[in-house]
């Protein structure tokens, strides 16, 4: 088991191999299709995301209300092929890690190469169990896309498993 903090720096990426078991403490970002299409529109404008992606981490996610005494409701992994189109924009502009479910595309694939990026999976259908990882959580943008807003989480030994490490080996190619 590997432990890292968010953000992240590209030695610690680099270090990571596809397969390993990783828990990561820090701060992450929530956010999924609505929000990364939005992030694309500005990008391509030349403008400022309202979060630095550099050394950071998403994760594919678009929580549930949370209940009375917690801090988040459900919280599981969303495809990560709904985000393929936007993501190598987000690479380039220094994001490190994403947080997901399923295969990504041969772009996304090669952009993580070059950029020297993760793809982490994460476990579907366990949004309640992955909550009590996260300790805190707080909308940082879009906030009227409700579950699909840009969220800011403080995380402790989050569970993932390296999907595609930054020299291209793919945990679903064999």
């Amino acid at each position: 088991m590997k432990k890292i903090i968010a953000p992240v720096d590209s030695k610690i990426i680099e270090e990571l191999k596809a397969g390993d078991f990783v828990e990561i403490s820090g701060i992450i970002y929530g956010a999924r299709d609505a929000a990364h299409r939005r992030f694309a529109e500005i990008l391509k404008k030349k403008e400022k995301l309202p979060f630095d992606p550099e050394g950071n981490i998403i994760y594919y996610v678009g929580p549930t209300p949370a209940p009375p005494g917690h801090i988040i409701g459900s919280c599981g992994p969303t495809t990560s092929t709904r985000m393929d189109k936007f993501t190598p924009v987000l690479l380039e502009a220094g994001l490190k890690g994403m947080i997901g479910k399923g295969i990504r595309s041969s772009k996304v694939k090669q952009a993580i190469v070059k950029y020297g990026a993760v793809y982490f999976v994460t476990y579907g259908g366990c949004g309640a169990y992955l909550s009590q990882f996260i300790k805190s959580c707080k909308v940082v943008a879009f906030f009227e896309l409700g579950p699909e807003a840009v969220y800011q989480m403080a995380v402790e030994d989050f569970p993932v498993i390296v999907g595609i490490d930054s020299s291209g080996r793919d945990i679903y190619i064999s």
